[in-house]
């Protein structure tokens, strides 16, 4: 394995595109690209709906839907909750799935710099 194009002079032998390219890499990239792009859209249809509705259907957004809170507050709000949401599901999902594949990639590239380090007797 050659030295990357971004390493710097004396650093360990360690190709990171080799690392890019790598099978783990790629499933680490899948996984994460596999949950955020759906989200993602989804949040965005979500917050243009809100937009939309708040500016053309005033009439449907100020239905009452107890004492003064209407239905524009209640989406509005609900905007909110939907961002916290979206926030605990991710950190759970990459806590159990991203991680681990991370971690494993990780501790790959960490025992290579320290055999190059060792090589180098530095």
């Amino acid at each position: 394995m050659g030295k990357s194009a971004h390493a710097s002079p004396g650093s360990p032998d360690v190709d990171f595109t080799d690392v890019q390219e790598s099978e783990e890499f790629k499933d680490l990239r899948k996984s994460h690209r596999s949950f955020v792009l759906p989200v993602a859209l989804g949040f965005l249809l979500w917050y243009f709906a809100y937009v939309l509705l708040a500016a053309y259907a005033h009439d449907f957004m100020s239905i009452k839907v107890a004492g003064s809170i209407n239905i524009g507050l209640v989406m509005g709000l609900a905007q909110f909750v939907t961002t916290f949401g979206i926030t605990t599901w991710y950190v759970h999902y990459a806590n159990n799935k991203l991680d681990p594949k991370a971690a494993k990639i990780r501790t790959r590239l960490e025992s290579q710099i320290a055999a190059g380090t060792a090589k180098e007797g530095v």
